[in-house]
């Protein structure tokens, strides 16, 4: 078993009948996330230039003083927007922090929408770089290419479970996007074994859409325990399932590990680009009727998106409150 290539030519448009070629994409989804829950896109309909630009602009930004890069600490956010140092994020308790930096940027919610209002974390407004002004007109045009494609999977995810192609269409109202920009630094020489770029761990939300550079550098754990690289195609996206989609699905499709070790790139920077698709926090996460056979309960009891988000955060950290969920669930 190794990391399947979905090509969605053919498969894009919303609202067609059910066609062969869409029928098929939905057969091989099924079988990618009962199996790695990691399958590569391609023939996606994300414009190349507008993700070769989002990297140019990734590295440029990471590229700038430190001093810069702090002035926008994530920690100066109420919605967790802006920038994290070197070290300041650590994804396997049992490893040492992480080798990474990073920025995260998402969808500009104003001061009166109501999530805003409620202090649901995530929701807000993004803090961008004074010496890098075109970062953020940029990120915008990312991030609705990357959201079109996100509800176009979802969509095809329902097909795939034998449900009406908008059955997840209601749960897109007020979404949880986050973008980040990665760099990792070449792997320290003198590195131990509980040393990574990231460690093991899995994504919280929904799906994870994954643009990466040459060097690769990204690892799955499969069902078997063993991990395979998820070696870069040119064109292509990686995209993974978050921990929602097993309690949406009764545990049918999988939320499997990954790490990063910056290990191929002959002691240059790897930068990667995710970007995490959550739906809308009030949303219901309800496990779909096609997947819990008759006569048995579901495994999962229904809860919110929200809801969802603080048991993660509760199990992960063991505390008895969430501080922080939302932006927990983004930090793959």
């Amino acid at each position: 078993m190794g990391i399947p290539l979905l090509d969605l030519s053919g498969a894009l448009q919303p609202g067609a009948p059910r066609s062969p070629a869409v029928m098929a994409v939905a057969a091989q989804l099924r079988q990618a996330c009962t199996g790695p829950g990691f399958f590569y896109v391609r023939h996606h309909g994300v414009p190349q230039d507008i993700i070769a630009r989002q990297f140019a602009l990734a590295q440029q930004f990471f590229d700038l003083p430190l001093a810069s890069k702090e002035a926008i600490s994530l920690h100066h956010s109420p919605a967790m927007r802006g920038y994290e140092s070197l070290g300041g994020q650590t994804l396997d308790a049992n490893a040492r922090p992480d080798h990474k930096e990073s920025f995260y940027c998402g969808l500009d919610y104003a001061a009166d929408h109501p999530y805003v209002q409620r202090s649901y974390h995530s929701y807000g407004s993004n803090q961008w770089p004074e010496a890098l002004p075109e970062l953020a007109t940029q990120s915008r045009t990312y991030i609705a290419a990357m959201r079109q494609l996100a509800l176009r999977l979802m969509q095809l995810l329902a097909l795939s479970l034998d449900l009406p192609e908008d059955y997840f269409d209601h749960t897109h109202q007020s979404p949880m996007l986050t973008l980040r920009l990665l760099r990792y630094p070449p792997h320290p020489e003198s590195a131990d074994a509980l040393t990574f770029g990231a460690g093991e761990h899995t994504d919280w939300g929904a799906i994870t859409l994954l643009a990466q550079d040459h060097h690769g550098g990204l690892e799955v754990k499969l069902p078997t325990g063993e991990w395979v690289a998820a070696t870069p195609i040119e064109g292509a996206l990686v995209v993974n399932l978050g921990d929602m989609i097993p309690r949406w699905t009764n545990g049918l499709y999988r939320s499997n590990p990954h790490r990063v070790r910056n290990v191929h790139s002959g002691g240059a920077p790897r930068h990667s680009i995710p970007f995490f698709y959550t739906p809308d926090y009030e949303a219901q996460v309800v496990p779909v009727p096609t997947c819990v056979p008759a006569g048995e309960s579901p495994r999962f009891a229904p809860c919110t998106v929200g809801e969802h988000l603080q048991a993660m955060y509760r199990k992960t950290y063991g505390l008895g409150q969430a501080t922080n969920p939302a932006s927990a669930a983004v930090m793959s």
